[in-house]
Formats: structure tokens, C-alpha cells, sequence
């Protein structure tokens, strides 16, 4: 029987290219998960540490349990990884998010070495992202004492067995497979299946060489997402002889489910819209390296916001995460890291990332699709390697998994007619109208546009979303990064998404903020903030209880704007979200009006004349906050961006004139004003119709129309065009003249 004894503790640790061959007695000490870029991965200025950091440790068998054989098992290390056993390599793996597993020949004293390497190089992903790949032995570390005989350790990281229910009317079937190593002719497997409440049910044996049997359920109970995620468990036990050389137990969920390209995402046969959100797994000042703790957090607070899906981006999840979600009723959509860019060298990565996500997570009822790509296109959407790749990787999910669907992300200016996306079953989007471009009125009319054209490829928002941070204003507009705006964009994607019934999931992006150490956005460099939570998961902004109005049976009242108190004007916009039907504000204890609404949504006008204390009132709920007039807006709200060419606050902006701080679709509107915005244009088109990948088409053209003039001279540096600060007043000047449309 193996016995399992946990490594975490007390590692030598050294950024090192050098692979020891003594205990080196001077290293830093470290216990795992651990990251050494928890810090400089998060801080900016792309300049992390990326390359090789040792790890080691003296095993001693007399401090082992007695074992015919030691496995050891790695679950995270990124992004190759490397097993040393006295000075001798004993493998290398490539792929930094999946579970891992070598033998090892153990002495009386043995020194053990992991090398993690997170160095750029040309073929394993991901090595393009708008997030930090973290370096690192970032997950648990364990030694498996086992018997000769025993279920397959060396299968792709997975457990040895694959357990399949499947619902066929009142009934269920569960399929049970094993793989085993070094097992005699005469060994068996009994498969036991046990309730929730750990009674067993039914027993089956099978036998070599086969080693498959089936047990039938009567009126199974189903794992019916949040309503009730109902766990059984079953239990495999290796017989040799009578004697039990191993065993391992898995939780299974018995569901059915299936996408209407018209209704959307039934569960059990009833319509279960899935609207939720993505995440990454990376906290502020902990990188990737995290404990139960952190997970147990994040599965509390998207509980909280009541999603009834998430999107776990880019790469495999810890095990943990994915059991949790399991447990909550969570649907998952699991996917690799083939993201951004097309490796030349890197087919084969991906589909040996495929295969280890596939076996290691086949268990989880949570699960629904696999993801096989996200933008991948970015680079160009006609390469022919790039489509036979998808190809390859869709025929290994059906080859592995028949019982779940495939799916992938597309990259907004990605052509709807891409020859890749006729491979998945389903396809979902990245847009970012409203943010990056155009306006949010445009998502919803684009979906519908889709939807017309391919009325039978289920469609899907795979991510929306926009920047905030603690910056504020009463006049917000795309850009700013303040808290006001990121409420107003999320209450109009909202009202567009979750009115379009035959969309057959939506995920935001994101909902915590996370690290991305190439970003100088929003005033704090290194970090993306479109979270609806704050990286450090202490702060819920405004947007995440609009989520919780719509998506929560939680009776709750939230008023908004609870960081923006100082307020400059005489009248000002009071927001309140709750799931209830109707909310009451009072002001310095008097009523200022009840209103009820259907979309969850409230606004109010106030007075603000010196302090008031606000109280919003929603059945038994009640929440507080506080204004308080001030003469001069409070400069502490304002965005100030380092590195910026050019602040807002500095443009000139007289009224009924245009300047920098207009939309460039305004902009155009004007003869004058479209002649400024040929030669920009001009400048955009020099060297061909590609830019930074991708295609000047008339959709992208669209888009840039709902950047100000400002904002997209600051994202035409990432497209090789700049502007000196000189210039750019220059322009402000020219269309300070020009009278608006």
C-alpha cells in the first residue's frame, strides 16, 4: 500500500545554472510552494528574473517509510523543470503548470536536486502573455512509497484509473478503467462506489488483460452545479492475491450536459446559464506560490459574487482549485497555455500539455470543455501549422475525453470566418469594446451578428472586461482607470450578456487583479487591474457587487462610490446595487426617495452640501457610506501616470471645441478634425497594412474610433509610433479650433 509523505520542508535554494553534487550548506533556505519572483514579477518595467533556480535536499531512507519503491512527484514547477538523484539526471519536463512524476533509486542518503527554468526559449509555452510566468517550485512536493505492483505512477501524472459516469435515463452507468505497472497475471482491481455520506453501493472486479468493469446506479443523484454539487467517491483497490498491493480513491460527479446554439448550456437537461468569470492564480506579493489558504479564499469570494462558472486562464490549475470547485458546483472551463503566439518549435508541448490536463483532471465533474487556445492568432489567423496544430490538439481531446466538449478563445480581431475556428465545438470571444476601443454599446449588436451568421456555432464572451483602480471622478469616461467607470462599463455588459439567453457562456476578465510585469497602466506598473477584486483580495470594487445583484440569492445592499468622498459638485449621482426589488437612500437620517428597479440597478440624485452620511435600505439589508463637499476636486483621485508623454489634466479641452481628450470617431466627424486624424492614420499605415500583427481592417479601424485622441497615441507606442509631448500639444492646439460636430 503506498503511503504518501509530504516535501515541502526545508529546501536549499539558489539562482544558479550549476547543478550541485553536496548538500551546498550556504544556500538560502526555503520551504515550497515557492517563486522568486513574488516580487520583481508584480513591480514593472519587465524586468524579472528569468532563468534557472536549484533546489535541493538530503532524503534519508532510514527516516522513510519501508517501500519496495519512491516516486517523487512534483505538481508545479515552472517552466522546465529537472530531477537530479546523486549527481545523475533523471528526466526533464516541459511544461510549467502540470503534475509530474519520476522514480527515484534511492541510498541509505541520497542528495536530491530540482532545477526550475523559466528562461524565454522557442518551445515550450507560454512564452507571450500579458501575464508573469513566475519561476519556480510554486506547488507541493511529495514522496509516494510504493509497492512494485502498483496503479500506473508513471501515466502522464494521473491517478492509474479513469472512472466514466454517464447518465442514461432513470439510471446511470459508471465505466471504470485501470492502468497498472509490474502487475502479475493473476491481479485484479475492485472498484467500490461510495456515497457522499461514505456508505458503499456496489462493488465490481475486473481482470487483466482487460481491466474494465461497469457499475449501474438507480436513480443516481446528480451533481446539479450549485444547487447541489453531489460527490460520490470510488474507491480502486489493486489485489494480488490477497494481498492489497495499492489503492487510490477518486471523486466523481454523475451529470449530463450539453450547448443549444439557440438556448445556451443545459445541465441535467435544464437550461443553466453560465455566466461567471476567469481567473489567475497568482496574490500580490506571493506570486504563484500558493497554500490551500489562498485557494479556499478565491472559491469564497466567486462564491460570494455568484457565479456559476469560471474560466481557470491560461494553463492548468492546482488541484486543489479544481477539487473546490467540484465541492461549490462550479463549471469549469480547463485549458493549456497556447496563447498569443505560435511557436514554430512547440506543436509537440502542446499536445503533451493537452494530454497531461486531460488525465489529471478527468475526474472533475466542475470540468465541461477544454480550452485549446487563447489568441493564438494575434501573429496572423492563416497559418496553416497553426490549424493543423488545433486539429491535432481537438482529435487528442476526443481520443482521451468523448464525454466533454472543446472550445477556444478568439482574439478580437480575429476573422469569424478563421479556418481554426470550425475545429472546437464551441467558440467564445476577447472583446474589449468599451475599453480597448470602440464603445460598449457595440458588444452585444456583435454577438447578435455572429449569432445571424453562424446560427449553429454556439457563441460565447470568453472575456470582457476594463481597469480600475482606486482613482475616481463624477464624469467617467473609457480610460480613466477609475472605479466609476469600471461600474458603469460591467452595468452595460451585463444588461447586453445576460439578455442574450443563447450565448452559451460569459467570463469576465478578470476577477482579481493579477501580475503582469510588462504593464505600465492605471498608475501602478506591473500589474493587470481589471479584476473585480483587488490582488491582494481585500478590496471588492464597485463591479463586483453589480455581479452579485444579478447573480447571487444572497439578499444584499451595496452602495457604491465608498473610496470617493470628497465631491466637488452641488447635485451628485448616488449608485446602489442590490438583488431585492426595491431600495430606500436616506441622507443625514431623512428619506431622499424609494425606488424599485429590474435590472438590479439604482441611482439617485443628492444634494451635497458639507457632510452627509448616506444609508441605503433594501428589505432587512442596510449599508452606510459617506460624501462631503469639498471646492477643489481632490487631486488624490486623480490618475497620474508615470512615464505618461502627457497627462489628461494637462490638455486643454474649451468647451464646444475638440481636443486630444475627444473620441477619435468624434473627431472624424468634422472635415477639419478627419484631416488631422489621414495623417495620424498616415503614420499607422507606414511600412504595410499589419500592425504589431495585427490586420488595419475596417473592424479594427472601428474600434480605435472610441479611443480619445490621447489614449491612442499612448497604445500607438506599442504599435512603433510615437509622439513627443511637443507634438502632441501641437495637434491639441490645431483642434482646439475646430468646433464639434
Amino acid at each position: 500500500m503506498r503511503k504518501i509523505i509530504n516535501l515541502n520542508e526545508s529546501w536549499a535554494f539558489q539562482k544558479t545554472d550549476s547543478v550541485p553534487t553536496a548538500y551546498p550548506l550556504d544556500w538560502e533556505t526555503v520551504s515550497l510552494p515557492h517563486t522568486w519572483n513574488a516580487k520583481d514579477g508584480q513591480d514593472g518595467g519587465n524586468d524579472y528574473y528569468r532563468g534557472k533556480g536549484v533546489y535541493a535536499k538530503v532524503l534519508k531512507k532510514s527516516e522513510l517509510p519501508k517501500a519496495e519503491v519512491y516516486f517523487l512527484e512534483l505538481c508545479g514547477v515552472n517552466s522546465i523543470g529537472e530531477v537530479y538523484l546523486d549527481g545523475k539526471k533523471l528526466c526533464t519536463h516541459e511544461g510549467g503548470y502540470s503534475r509530474f512524476r519520476v522514480e527515484l533509486p534511492l541510498q541509505e542518503e541520497s542528495l536530491l536536486v530540482v532545477t526550475a527554468d523559466n528562461s524565454e526559449n522557442d518551445r515550450v509555452y507560454p512564452q507571450m502573455a500579458d501575464f508573469t510566468f513566475y519561476g519556480g517550485v510554486y506547488r507541493d512536493v511529495n514522496l509516494i512509497c510504493a509497492d512494485h505492483s502498483r496503479f500506473a505512477l508513471n501515466y502522464y501524472g494521473g491517478e492509474g484509473i479513469k472512472i466514466t459516469p454517464r447518465v442514461q435515463g432513470e439510471k446511470a452507468t459508471v465505466e471504470c478503467e485501470a492502468f497498472l505497472e509490474n502487475a502479475p497475471k493473476e491481479a485484479a482491481v475492485r472498484f467500490c462506489l461510495i456515497d457522499g455520506a461514505g456508505r458503499q453501493i456496489q462493488c465490481v472486479n475486473a481482470y487483466l488483460p482487460a481491466l474494465k468493469a461497469q457499475i449501474t446506479i438507480e436513480n443516481p443523484r446528480l451533481w446539479q452545479g450549485k444547487k447541489d454539487p453531489y460527490l460520490y467517491t470510488v474507491k480502486a483497490t489493486l489485489l494480488c492475491g490477497e494481498t492489497i498491493a495499492d489503492e487510490v480513491c477518486v471523486r466523481v460527479g454523475i451529470r449530463s450536459f450539453f450547448v443549444d446554439p439557440e438556448k445556451g448550456f443545459f445541465l441535467n437537461g435544464e437550461a443553466y446559464p453560465l455566466r461567471g468569470v476567469s481567473r489567475h492564480q497568482d496574490w500580490l506579493g506571493i506570486g504563484n506560490a500558493l497554500k490551500r489558504e489562498h485557494h479556499e479564499k478565491d472559491i469564497e469570494l466567486i462564491k460570494e459574487l455568484g457565479a456559476t462558472t469560471v474560466r481557470l486562464a491560461h494553463y492548468q490549475h492546482d488541484e486543489v482549485f479544481y477539487r473546490l470547485c467540484d465541492e461549490t458546483g462550479l463549471v469549469v472551463w480547463a485549458e493549456i497555455p497556447y496563447i498569443s503566439k505560435h511557436l514554430k518549435a512547440g506543436d509537440e508541448n502542446t499536445l503533451s500539455q493537452m494530454r497531461e490536463l486531460i488525465v489529471q483532471n478527468y475526474h472533475h465533474p466542475s470540468i465541461v470543455c477544454w480550452g485549446l487556445s487563447n489568441e493564438i492568432t494575434m501573429g496572423g489567423e492563416e497559418d496553416e501549422r497553426l490549424i493543423e496544430n488545433h486539429r491535432r490538439l481537438n482529435a487528442l481531446c476526443k481520443e482521451l475525453d468523448d464525454t466533454r466538449l472543446t472550445t477556444v478563445a478568439a482574439v478580437s480581431m480575429c476573422s469569424t470566418d478563421a479556418a481554426y475556428l470550425k475545429i472546437p465545438d464551441l467558440i467564445s470571444y476577447n472583446h474589449y469594446f468599451g475599453w480597448y476601443g470602440g464603445d460598449t454599446s457595440m458588444n452585444g449588436p456583435w454577438l447578435d451578428e455572429f449569432h445571424q451568421k453562424y446560427p449553429k456555432t454556439p457563441i460565447g464572451l470568453s472575456e470582457y472586461g476594463c481597469e480600475a483602480l482606486n482613482w475616481h471622478t463624477s464624469n467617467p469616461m473609457q480610460g480613466d482607470y477609475t472605479e466609476e467607470y469600471q461600474a458603469y462599463y460591467h452595468e452595460e455588459l451585463i444588461k447586453q450578456l445576460f439578455s442574450r439567453e443563447y450565448l452559451w457562456a460569459t467570463h469576465v476578465w478578470n476577477m482579481f487583479d493579477f501580475g503582469a510585469d510588462a504593464r505600465e497602466e492605471g498608475g501602478e506598473n506591473g500589474q493587470n487591474h481589471k479584476g473585480l477584486v483587488t490582488f491582494d483580495r481585500k478590496y471588492k470594487k464597485d463591479s463586483f457587487y453589480a455581479y452579485k445583484a444579478w447573480l447571487s440569492d444572497e439578499p444584499f445592499v451595496h452602495l457604491c462610490g465608498k473610496r470617493y468622498i470628497n465631491r466637488v459638485e452641488d447635485l451628485t449621482k448616488i449608485t446602489v446595487y442590490s438583488n431585492l426589488p426595491s431600495v430606500e437612500l436616506f441622507v443625514n437620517g431623512k428619506s431622499v426617495g424609494k425606488q424599485t428597479s429590474a435590472n438590479h440597478f439604482f441611482y439617485f440624485e443628492v444634494e451635497n452640501q458639507g457632510e452627509s452620511a448616506l444609508k441605503a435600505v433594501a428589505g432587512e439589508c442596510v449599508d452606510e457610506s459617506r460624501i462631503r463637499k469639498v471646492e477643489k476636486f481632490d487631486e488624490s483621485y486623480l490618475l497620474k501616470e508615470k512615464n505618461a508623454v502627457l497627462n489628461w489634466f494637462d490638455v486643454a479641452s474649451p468647451k464646444g471645441k475638440l481636443s486630444l481628450l475627444d473620441k477619435v470617431q468624434d473627431i472624424l466627424k468634422t472635415n477639419e478634425g478627419a484631416a488631422i486624424m489621414q495623417e495620424v492614420f498616415g503614420k499607422l499605415q507606414q511600412g504595410g497594412t499589419k500592425v504589431a500583427g495585427f490586420e488595419m481592417s475596417p473592424k479594427m479601424m472601428e474600434m480605435m474610433g472610441g479611443f480619445t485622441f490621447l489614449r491612442l497615441s499612448g497604445m500607438m507606442g506599442m504599435m512603433g509610433v510615437s509622439f513627443t509631448k511637443e507634438e502632441l500639444l501641437k495637434i491639441n492646439a490645431k483642434l482646439n479650433k475646430i468646433d464639434k460636430a
